[in-house]
């Protein structure tokens, strides 16, 4: 990387949703000798409005900052090529965003993916998979209105390559993105990635389903039991693709979280009295996390579900292991999406019942002890 090395980075952020909003305001926060200069990348027209009269507004958990910047459209024609790339489009649109921003992308830049879901290997297909790397975000935030960008939760950011090869780009990644969050890098970028995708996969998911934010949703029973069937195939897919798994922030252990065949056919008992115990714990610590599928379908666009939910039916199907309750998730999110089906508590309580849940009382008082 010795021609980044004569310069401090020169940045691109495509796609300023809540995520791309955050990274890009507080990188314009970012000492000058660190950062070269941020180019922000999006055709909302009303976003672009909002940041060039007052800036990256960011609220929320934190510092609340007022950060100056602009928005374009297109990158400029004289643009000088990128020694960094962020994609924060949503997932469905990543292909493409790599494709458009690789013109711009420097011969020894990083392309950094921060979807959610397994979008490295999409974008490295299209990147190399030398230029591609992870960057997996420990926190919530969302745009309320535009050019607000509020983070909903605290969390940090982990950093690494596919292979988990060591490499000094990800040590200027690093020290680049401190000033978003504190930032880990792993070796194991894979582990990392799958127990990110077993928690999205449940929280997102009934988060757009139950149409609520996930702390009153996890104090409803019967969501706390989907999201640990959710979770539960996701990790069998996982481990039968060899994957390590990590623990998600440093604590929440997927591998223990993940049902056993005779927690499956329990109502109760002192282990699954402890799993859902950790659910509420997650619930109040994320409270105010709202699902940016449900965002995406209140605005019209098309949710991710299949690059959640999908990517663990696709390839269970692919190892021939059952995975009826995410299945019926994606179902049911195009479905809500569609308009086919009203998201609500409801809606959560009629999926368990799909599924044999039944002993579970139809009353919110109940379920929520």
């Amino acid at each position: 990387m010795s021609e980044q090395a004569t310069h401090p980075p020169r940045v691109m952020v495509v796609g300023i949703g809540g995520l791309g909003g955050t990274f890009a305001g507080w990188l314009n926060q970012h000492d000058p000798s660190v950062l070269d200069d941020i180019v922000a990348l999006s055709r909302n027209r009303d976003v672009a409005a909002a940041v060039e009269a007052d800036g990256f507004r960011l609220r929320g958990v934190g510092e609340s900052v007022d950060a100056r910047g602009r928005i374009v459209g297109e990158p400029p024609a004289d643009l000088t090529k990128r020694d960094i790339i962020l994609l924060a489009t949503q997932p469905p649109q990543v292909e493409q965003a790599a494709r458009d921003a690789l013109p711009w992308l420097a011969d020894d830049g990083a392309m950094v993916v921060i979807q959610n879901g397994l979008c490295e290997e999409r974008v490295a297909a299209i990147a190399g998979p030398d230029r591609v790397f992870g960057c997996i975000v420990g926190f919530g935030a969302s745009q309320p209105e535009p050019g607000l960008f509020e983070r909903t939760s605290s969390g940090g950011l982990t950093l690494g390559r596919m292979d988990g090869a060591p490499d000094p780009r990800i040590d200027r990644l690093a020290t680049l993105l401190e000033a978003v969050a504190p930032v880990t890098v792993t070796d194991n970028l894979a582990g990392a990635r799958w127990s990110k995708l077993a928690i999205n996969s449940a929280i997102s998911t009934l988060g757009t389903l139950g149409a609520d934010r996930l702390g009153p949703l996890m104090h409803v029973r019967i969501v706390r039991r989907l999201a640990l069937e959710i979770m539960t195939e996701t990790v069998r897919v996982a481990r039968a693709q060899g994957v390590v798994l990590e623990k998600v922030a440093g604590t929440l252990d997927l591998e223990w979280l993940a049902l056993t065949p005779e927690e499956q056919e329990q109502t109760a008992s002192p282990s699954l009295f402890a799993k859902h115990t950790l659910l509420l714990a997650v619930g109040t610590r994320y409270r105010r996390l709202r699902s940016s599928m449900l965002y995406a379908i209140e605005r019209g666009r098309e949710p991710a579900v299949d690059f959640l939910n999908g990517e663990v039916v696709e390839r269970g199907a692919a190892l021939d292991i059952p995975t009826p309750v995410n299945r019926r998730a994606q179902e049911l999110v195009k479905a809500v999406a569609r308009g086919d089906e009203t998201p609500g508590v409801p809606l959560l309580r009629r999926f368990a019942g799909e599924f044999g849940y039944r002993w579970m009382s139809n009353t919110g008082e109940a379920e929520a002890s």
